[in-house]
């Protein structure tokens, strides 16, 4: 959605609180008590009613905005600017374009956006030809627990007391006819995309991973890492390729490096540093606004979608 258009559709509080409506009365209201899908709508309060039980549901309640004071018209806008652009907008720009005065609410409202985002791409498998391989994001300074002698002089970005984020990089990744590439192009074509924040580089980890979010029928390529090595029981073809000159990695896996770098420019470009802890948020959104990098202007509309469908309880754990 254009900015023009944004600001025009979302001019005040009741246009947005009404526009919230809409898209809750498409999806549907589901009672928690009875589990009803049948309502009566209370104009006199902004609430729905349950035709079964008689049991209340707010506007609000079930949806991304549940537990939150702030306004419509506030939601509206940061889903539309975040929808805006291939970039992101920090939670301190937010605020000043908003005009709010404290800070934690906007920083709370984006994650909980981002949440949405990961919870609507984590309902897809990926399948297919594909590309799986590890990426390192530059992560908060935190003080380590470990003894100064046990702790090392140098992180390997050159700065002390930095903590490097292990990321899992899946995308679908299908080979393109030799007559329709060019030197200047990988010669596969990208589909959609998933990362995901790992503990450790392990085997148990990276095969949680693979089987919470590929299919059993795809065909996975990768390097010759050991944490890769038990995929063959997990999907239906693993191909392993081993380069001694590394400077050919990334003709071999284009678009997990292509996908590492872009999402770690736009980290780096926005924010001054990000926490572990709320690092899979901020990746949220970079896959969730490259696995529908064609809707265009419809982006907006499938954001709203995710907001209205996320479940009540996601967003207390995920969100700190």
């Amino acid at each position: 959605m254009k900015l023009l258009e944004l600001f025009s559709r979302y001019s005040n509080e009741r246009k947005s609180k009404l526009a919230f409506k809409q898209w809750r009365d498409k999806q549907g209201v589901v009672c928690k008590k009875c589990q009803g899908k049948s309502h009566y709508w209370k104009k006199d309060k902004w609430q729905y009613e349950c035709k079964s039980c008689g049991f209340r549901t707010t506007l609000r309640s079930g949806t991304v905005m549940e537990s939150s004071n702030l306004p419509y018209q506030y939601w509206m806008l940061a889903m539309g600017l975040l929808t805006a652009t291939k970039k992101s907008f920090s939670a301190l720009e937010i605020q000043r374009q908003l005009g709010h005065k404290r800070y934690e609410p906007i920083w709370a409202m984006l994650h909980k956006i981002r949440v949405s985002m990961g919870r609507r791409d984590d309902k897809y498998k990926l399948d297919g030809c594909m590309e799986i391989d590890e990426g390192y994001f530059e992560g908060h300074k935190e003080e380590s627990t470990e003894p100064s002698y046990r702790q090392p002089m140098y992180s390997a970005y050159g700065n002390k007391g930095k903590r490097q984020v292990k990321v899992l990089v899946m995308i679908e990744s299908e080979p393109v006819k030799k007559e329709l590439t060019s030197k200047h192009k990988p010669k596969r074509k990208a589909g959609y995309l998933k990362m995901k924040v790992i503990e450790k580089l392990r085997k148990d980890n990276v095969n949680y991973e693979v089987k919470k979010h590929i299919e059993k029928t795809a065909k996975a390529i990768t390097d010759g890492g050991r944490c890769y090595s038990d995929l063959e029981a997990l999907i239906a073809q693993h191909e392993v390729v081993i380069c001694k000159d590394k400077t050919l990695v990334p003709k071999v896996l284009p678009w997990v490096h292509i996908a590492i770098s872009n999402a770690k420019k736009i980290c780096l470009g926005v924010h001054h540093s990000i926490n572990r802890k709320y690092m899979q948020n901020y990746l949220n959104e970079y896959c969730y606004k490259f696995n529908r990098r064609y809707f265009g202007d419809k982006l907006f509309d499938r954001l709203m979608v995710a907001s209205v469908e996320a479940p009540w309880y996601a967003f207390r754990y995920d969100c700190g």
